[in-house]
């Protein structure tokens, strides 16, 4: 379970990646070692001639003897005058396996000879050439065994693996430590911070303070802290606004019956002779009728359910032209809003008629109550048109534009007010309606010279 950890897998790989790193020096290492040791076997045989040639050559066989066995050899050659002479000599124990020239070998060639020897476990007998110290001559040629070479060898190779490991677990322990302060402790706050968090996201002092060193933790530690507080911001407004749908929920109940009264008494109004009440009657009942509904559709979303569209296809126009009816009656004589609808006779599409009502009644009603607010006459035009599988309505006005912190929260509720005083539910409701039918609801463009929305709504059968 351990190495399943962070830190134990970068113990881990520490160990390994130090151990690689000794391989590619441990080549060049016992390279040098061999090489080294043949020198020094040359420098050797090469004193022990210098001997034989201070006594010009009146040395008994037993010197000749012991100063061969000091130096390693069997037998030494020194060319010296273009001349090949064989200094010391004794008794070769077999044939010579192999000839090494150390005056031209390369660093690949050192490399190969030195695992040959340590790979090879039996005992050979090998020449070796080499340049003399001192320049005493032009080259020395010794004869040796190759045993005492792979001793020498496997003994240095081993000090060097148990180096190897001491500086790797040394190294690895450092680094786990390292890690464990630096990197894992932080993380683990982390963990931990987020388990106490999830037992109670409303409280604020749950939420983490930054205080990693590490740059990246600390940007981790510092974008936590930031979701944490959005979080429990929105718990909390989630919880009022639960508490207002609540009310909401009291509040049309209670309307929806006072409602159904005010309908009863419009439908007698309707029978009135008066021609005057006979044009506005409908209107009255139509508007009492959407008024009940819009209650109706206020409990379910009191209930966190917005009723599905019943989908119908019908006519546009007429559709738009009673939402602009409804506004001008709203607006009375003296509204400064002009309306213009650019919409095709026969232009049909597929929606809920009662929630594009609501949908548009949004739209048109805050564009008309822009400009009124300006003081200055304007004009609010609707348009649609066919494109491709869809239907395109747009709502435009001339009114001063949107401020700023309305356009950055447009559609997030008690946020994205339109106007002044107002909550911002309004577009919320009317983008979740939208969304109902499968299209999406977008500002195009809001600017000193007005506003516009645009609405998709998908006709796909």
């Amino acid at each position: 379970m351990f190495f399943r950890t962070l830190s134990g897998r970068f113990l881990m790989l520490t160990i390994i990646f130090v151990m690689l790193a000794e391989v590619f020096i441990f080549l060049p290492s016992v390279a040098r070692f061999r090489e080294d040791f043949l020198l020094s076997r040359l420098e050797r045989a090469q004193i022990a001639s210098l001997a034989l040639l201070a006594s010009d050559g009146a040395i008994s066989d037993q010197l000749e003897a012991e100063l061969l066995e000091n130096a390693g050899v069997f037998n030494v050659v020194l060319r010296r005058d273009e001349l090949r002479e064989l200094a010391l000599s004794s008794p070769v124990p077999g044939p010579i396996w192999a000839t090494y020239d150390m005056r031209e070998a390369s660093a690949y060639a050192l490399m190969r000879d030195a695992l040959d020897v340590m790979i090879r476990p039996e005992n050979r007998v090998i020449r070796v050439i080499g340049q003399p110290v001192q320049e005493a001559g032009l080259l020395i040629e010794v004869t040796m065994e190759t045993a005492p070479l792979r001793r020498e060898l496997l003994d240095y190779a081993l000090r060097i693996l148990y180096l190897s490991l001491i500086i790797s677990l040394s190294v690895a322990t450092l680094l786990f430590l390292s890690v464990q302060r630096l990197i894992v402790g932080p993380i683990r706050r982390v963990i931990k911070s987020m388990s106490d968090y999830a037992q109670a996201p409303e409280d604020a002092r749950r939420i983490i303070a930054p205080s990693a060193s590490v740059t990246e933790l600390r940007e981790a530690e510092e974008t936590l802290a930031k979701l944490q507080t959005d979080l429990t911001g929105a718990l909390r407004q989630k919880e009022r606004l639960a508490q207002l749908g609540g009310a909401v929920a009291r509040i049309s109940h209670d309307l929806r019956n006072i409602l159904s009264t005010a309908t009863l008494v419009a439908d007698r109004i309707e029978a009135s002779s008066d021609p005057a009440v006979t044009r506005a009657a409908p209107k009255l009942v139509g508007a009492l009728s959407r008024a009940v509904n819009l209650c109706e559709s206020t409990l379910a979303f009191g209930k966190a359910e917005e009723p599905p569209p019943r989908l119908t296809q019908f006519a546009l126009r007429p559709l738009v032209q009673e939402v602009v009816d409804s506004e001008a009656l709203a607006a009375g004589e003296d509204s400064k809003a002009e309306f213009v609808l650019d919409i095709p006779p026969s232009l049909t599409l597929r929606a809920d008629p009662e929630q594009l009502f609501r949908v548009l009644a949004n739209l048109v009603r805050n564009a008309r109550q822009a400009i009124e607010a300006t003081g200055d006459s304007g004009m609010v035009e609707i348009a649609a048109s066919a494109q491709d599988d869809a239907v395109v309505i747009r709502v435009i006005d001339t009114g001063p534009g949107l401020p700023p912190r309305a356009r950055e929260n447009l559609f997030a509720a008690f946020h994205g007010g339109a106007r002044k005083g107002g909550t911002g539910l309004g577009l919320v409701i009317a983008a979740e309606l939208v969304r109902g039918h499968g299209g999406r609801l977008e500002l195009m463009r809001s600017d000193l010279n007005g506003t516009e929305f645009r609405i998709v709504l998908p006709q796909r059968v």
